[in-house]
Order: structure tokens, then sequence, then C-alpha cells
């Protein structure tokens, strides 16, 4: 057995090391999981507050452009537009650069 495996100090590590964890798993993992626990009544009244926001948000500029409300035509425009809008949100871009001291290429897409 080793003598450094059995100190004291390696006892007093491995329960601090035991209670962080422990003290990560109650604060951080527990409300992951009961979040993740949504019933399906939940996620629809989650999806239906989403189409609402979307028909308030686009359905007056859809009218402005001449679709006729609650027609096929005028929801296919406040989806366009909110898909749009979500695409523009969402725009990702990565920059590399490459180089040693005092000479940088980069180059963003």
């Amino acid at each position: 057995m080793n003598a450094a495996a059995a100190s004291p100090v390696n006892d007093v590590r491995n329960t601090i090391v035991e209670k962080l964890m422990r003290h990560f798993v109650v604060t951080c993992l527990v409300p992951l999981a009961l979040a993740a626990c949504a019933t399906p009544e939940q996620r629809a009244a989650a999806v239906e507050r989403d189409v609402d926001d979307m028909i308030r948000v686009y359905g007056p500029g859809c009218d402005r452009l001449g679709y006729a409300a609650d027609t096929d035509a005028w929801r296919a425009c406040v989806l366009r537009l909110a898909h749009r809008d979500d695409l523009q949100r969402r725009a990702l871009t990565t920059t590399n650069c490459i180089g040693h001291r005092g000479f940088f290429s980069c180059s963003t897409f």
C-alpha cells in the first residue's frame, strides 16, 4: 500500500471533491433534468405562445403586403418572415487566424 495514498491530506481532499460533486449534481443536473420533463400540454402551450407571438409581430406586415388575413398565403407569409428574422438573428460567423509574430492571416466565414 502506498503511504501517500493513505495520508490524512488525501482523505480530506477526497472528501472535499465528493462534496463538490454532490453540490454540482444537486445545483446543476437536477434542475436540468426537471426542466426536461415538460408535459405534452406544457410543450403545446409553449408552441401556441410562439405562434401567437409570430402572428402579433409579422401579421400586420403581411396585411400591408396585400395578403388577406387568416388565409393560407397569409400564414405562409408570417412563417416566411419569422424564418427570415430567425436566420438573421442566428447568423454565425467563424474567424480563423494563422500566422506567427508580426504576420497574421485571418479569414471570416
